[in-house]
């Protein structure tokens, strides 16, 4: 007998840009459309969580909430701990106590969790695996845990940042592992290709990691690429795109509850309109 296609979605990352995903995922919970896997890269995967706990609205309640506590993310963080992003409030008390993440249901959910992350060793990048968060919790901050602003994040004697560093979009990574019919959310606009950083950065910043610092440099490129790559795999119905309508305008730190809510109500207008579309394709 033939094996079943499984059904995935990619998230890509993007900061403050993940209220977009969080608007197309509530809508997607609020229409039953589930999946048999999940792969997340950096705010995608932060704001997977919610979408495999089934906690419609939780990402734009807590963000708006706490977005402009300097516990959260700040500069402050950052001069006190290395960290922009407040480490013990942000992955453990907030979703332990403030907001309190369903870490039950996460586990007994049968969709398949990954985190897309970047090895600082290899330079190359990881899907991992998360069954249980309570476990996993530094896998998912080692996707989220941005370049030059946070310190790397060790588990299982290696050290990993940001996945969106050696791929953004791991669409085909995700295919190999049998998720061979994929929805994709991107928080890029139709048209937008990433230029070029300061090439001299990523080698001063990172000398101890040459491969990583590599992957840095030419990050731009490889994500330009794979955004092409993926356009022509949804022409051939190979994959369900979905993007932002407009272009997101909104910082990668963004706190404002206004500008989040805009954000996140976009994503959920786009979904909307694509519901039909995303039934089709993943009934085909």
């Amino acid at each position: 007998m033939e094996e079943k296609t499984k059904n995935g979605i990619v998230l890509e990352g993007g900061g403050m840009r993940g209220m977009y995903t969080a608007g197309v995922l509530d809508v997607l919970m609020e229409n039953g459309i589930t999946f048999d896997g999940l792969v997340g890269v950096s705010a995608g995967a932060i704001m997977g969580t919610s979408f495999a706990s089934g906690q419609n609205g939780r990402s734009i309640r807590y963000y708006k909430r706490f977005g402009q506590d300097k516990r959260f993310m700040s500069m402050r963080n950052f001069f006190l701990t290395g960290d922009f992003v407040g480490v013990e409030f942000s992955y453990h008390e907030l979703p332990d106590k403030l907001d309190p993440f369903d870490y039950e249901t996460f586990r007994k959910n049968p969709m398949e969790f990954y985190c897309g992350c970047s090895n600082m060793e290899t330079g190359k990048s990881e899907l991992i695996r998360i069954d249980d968060l309570h476990e996993g919790i530094d896998v998912l901050r080692a996707s989220a845990t941005l370049p030059y602003i946070s310190r790397p994040v060790e588990w299982n004697g290696q050290k990993y940042m940001d996945g969106g560093c050696t791929d953004s979009i791991p669409v085909r990574a995700f295919r190999r592992l049998g998720f061979g019919r994929n929805v994709v959310v991107l928080t890029r606009d139709r048209g937008y290709r990433k230029k070029a950083g300061a090439w001299w950065l990523p080698g001063n910043f990172y000398r101890r990691y040459p491969e990583f610092a590599k992957q840095l440099r030419l990050r731009f490129a490889h994500y330009n690429r794979q955004v092409q790559d993926i356009e022509k795999m949804a022409e051939k119905g190979e994959v369900c795109l979905i993007r932002p309508s407009r272009p997101l305008r909104i910082g990668r730190v963004e706190a404002d509850p206004v500008k989040l809510q805009e954000i996140y109500d976009l994503g959920r207008f786009d979904a909307q309109n694509d519901l039909e579309r995303i039934r089709r394709f993943l009934s085909c």
